[in-house]
């Protein structure tokens, strides 16, 4: 069994599990970035669509030989509390890089899309569950960790490119506030080597915007 990836392994994978949202990203962006809420049947649309792409790259991993082990989040209670931690200093780094931008446009962009969705409370923690799984175990799980013999850059720089080119929807100060989270998971995955912290953290983000909205 093998724990590094060639470029072509992590093309198809990165193309398995995140073209798709790449795509309705760019769509979006040429869109001049539309508000767009989030429903119960468009969550749970993301919901399936991660299952299956998670199934179908594992499904390729597993023909090339790869173990699959190391990928998967081992989750604990003192890795909990760390994600948590990992949450509020993603989140303070978020607050100081995006203040300078607090007058413009595109800074309530997010916060929009939350007032115009209504997903039920039920199927936001669903959908945080398996998306913030998800990202995680394929984004430094497989392809951080895989990428490792590329040198840090590549292994920290390829998926915190794709990690900002599905969120291209949330706007542009969206988009750098996507960057330095991605960042900050990242970062903390390479030294400390635990995926659950980062895949905890990812739950708390998905849930915490929707507790400001009347779901």
């Amino acid at each position: 069994m093998r724990t590094t990836l060639t470029l072509r392994e992590a093309g198809i994978v990165s193309l398995l599990c995140f073209g798709l949202p790449i795509t309705l990203s760019l769509q979006s962006a040429a869109r001049d970035f539309p508000v767009e809420g989030f429903s119960d049947t468009s969550m749970l649309w993301t919901c399936m669509f991660e299952v299956s792409a998670a199934i179908a790259a594992f499904t390729y991993l597993r023909w090339q030989q790869q173990d699959l082990q190391p990928a998967l989040p081992r989750p604990t209670l003192r890795g909990s509390l760390t994600g948590v931690l990992l949450a509020l200093v993603a989140w303070l780094v978020v607050v100081f890089a995006t203040e300078p931008f607090a007058g413009s446009s595109g800074a309530g962009h997010v916060q929009q899309m939350m007032f115009a969705s209504q997903p039920s409370s039920a199927v936001i923690v669903l959908t945080a569950m398996v998306n913030g799984t998800f990202e995680e175990v394929f984004l430094l799980g497989v392809l951080t960790r895989g990428l490792r013999g590329f040198g840090l850059s590549v292994a920290i720089g390829l998926p915190l490119l794709l990690r900002t080119s599905y969120h291209l929807y949330q706007g542009p100060v969206g988009m750098l506030a996507v960057a330095l989270i991605g960042l900050a998971f990242a970062l903390h995955f390479v030294r400390s080597g635990q995926l659950w912290p980062p895949v905890f953290a990812h739950m708390l983000w998905d849930v915490l915007p929707f507790c400001n909205t009347d779901v």
